[in-house]
């Protein structure tokens, strides 16, 4: 059978086999967490503690400051030592609150809701109170997603259960660990948009997970597994309703667009865990992984938990280890402070050693095009990441490098090592700026 796609894509090793096998562990509590008040995208959140106020596992630290915001909870019982700039795992400094822990064993819960009995309004409510975000990398307010502009049809949600990062095992072991959980997350979504069709997307290197589900599913007339071609990046959005329904997203535009929205398969299980067992969002779950670290795990972290802490509780480093990356080794950020904590859309650790990275120099284009043939978006890496080095970013932005999302599989396949993605990248960023600073001259 001829598996559903997409056109472009790279197929780097999957690595995956590190921590396939390992169910989840629960982290303990570390001595203390630092908890980044923007772990979403949008406007930060606004803090309610301050220095020496207590709080215990679920208080509310921060409220959401605007409509694409979301609120932060504490994940530890202790004491907020102060609230200043420090590491965050994006690259960038972030406010943070800063909690010594201590031993009460406290935690506040919302009220649990009845599934069955709950309306599309209470859900829509409750991911909004328990802060949760996206856990598909973009890290956006989920309730913003379960609450679309007024006319706009949906007609299907898709669960992405691609996984297509190399390393990563999370999602794959939540499809496996907690299947009836994920399957009534779905049902939630899908109730709270007033959707009749569900779709779970699943790579076919993963048979059991999709076989699993699917036994699952036998008595459930509105819920399918679509097995797809293991290729990244497959579980990216545009990507996955182009191989799931065949529809396309034009650029500029948003899956709502075309009727579908998307969720990560985490993400389902926390809106579960939100509405049925009132759980606020105050872990991550982890995939800690690469021939750098010396016991590869799959984790349930308390957010805020440094990035050393979670190493040394997986045995550390190897002699070898050369990078430390948050999230995937295609889309994921290099650390270059590992006292940056854990957040909420934090889905893996790979550490890479020397011989995995295998720095090549960098040399001429060699005009061949496997940038242009590989690029998911119809994009043309090499002439916009010139734009870029040239600085002539109106140019670039009328070339669509702001349509980019950073996949990276134009730098993976370029036989000149060119680092196109970091500079798309920085075009990207310098594009949209202008055109900030655009609108703000027309105000």
């Amino acid at each position: 059978m001829l598996l559903k796609s997409f056109h472009g894509g790279v197929h780097p090793p999957q690595e995956k086999s590190f921590t396939k096998e390992l169910p989840f562990e629960k982290m303990k509590v570390p001595s203390q967490v630092i908890i980044p008040l923007l772990q979403h995208l949008g406007k930060q959140a606004k803090p309610l503690v301050k220095k020496g106020s207590i709080v215990s596992e679920g208080s509310k630290l921060a409220e959401a400051s605007g409509f694409i915001s979301a609120p932060v909870h504490s994940s530890v019982n202790g004491t907020v030592t102060g609230i200043s700039r420090e590491a965050a795992p994006g690259g960038f400094p972030s406010d943070s609150v800063i909690i010594k822990t201590d031993e009460r064993t406290d935690k506040i819960n919302l009220v649990p809701l009845d599934p069955c009995r709950v309306s599309a309004e209470e859900i829509v409510e409750r991911v909004k109170n328990a802060g949760i975000v996206g856990m598909g990398g973009a890290s956006f307010p989920t309730y913003v997603k379960l609450k679309p502009p007024a006319g706009t049809v949906i007609s299907a949600v898709i669960l992405n259960g691609c996984e297509c990062e190399p390393y990563l095992t999370r999602d794959y072991r939540f499809m496996l660990e907690r299947t009836n959980d994920l399957i009534a997350g779905l049902k939630l979504i899908m109730k709270a948009l007033g959707v009749e069709q569900g779709y779970i997307g699943i790579e076919n290197n993963k048979p059991d997970a999709a076989n699993l589900i699917q036994q699952r599913l036998e008595n459930e007339k509105s819920l399918s597994v679509i097995v797809l071609k293991t290729k990244y990046p497959q579980g990216a959005e545009k990507m996955l309703i182009k191989a799931v329904t065949g529809e396309e997203v034009p650029p500029g535009r948003l899956p709502p667009d075309v009727g579908v929205v998307i969720q990560n398969t985490a993400t389902a299980i926390a809106i579960y865990d939100a509405v049925v067992n009132g759980e606020v969002q105050v872990t991550a779950a982890v995939t800690v992984t690469g021939r750098g670290v010396i016991s590869p795990k799959n984790l349930i972290i308390p957010i805020g938990t440094s990035i050393k802490d979670v190493l040394d509780y997986c045995g550390g480093l190897t002699g070898d280890a050369a990078k430390v990356i948050a999230g995937g080794p295609m889309m994921g950020t290099a650390q270059y402070d590992l006292s940056a904590p854990v957040v909420k859309a934090t889905s893996g650790i790979v550490v890479l050693t020397k011989k995995d990275i295998d720095a090549k120099e960098e040399t001429a284009c060699l005009r061949c095009g496997r940038c242009i043939s590989v690029c998911p978006l119809n994009l043309m890496p090499t002439r916009l990441a010139r734009y870029t080095q040239l600085g002539n970013y109106e140019l670039a932005e009328a070339s669509g490098i702001t349509v980019c999302m950073e996949c990276g599989s134009c730098a993976y396949t370029c036989p000149a090592n060119i680092p196109l993605v970091q500079w798309l990248r920085l075009g990207k960023q310098k594009a949209l700026q202008i055109q900030r600073e655009s609108l703000l001259q027309k105000v």
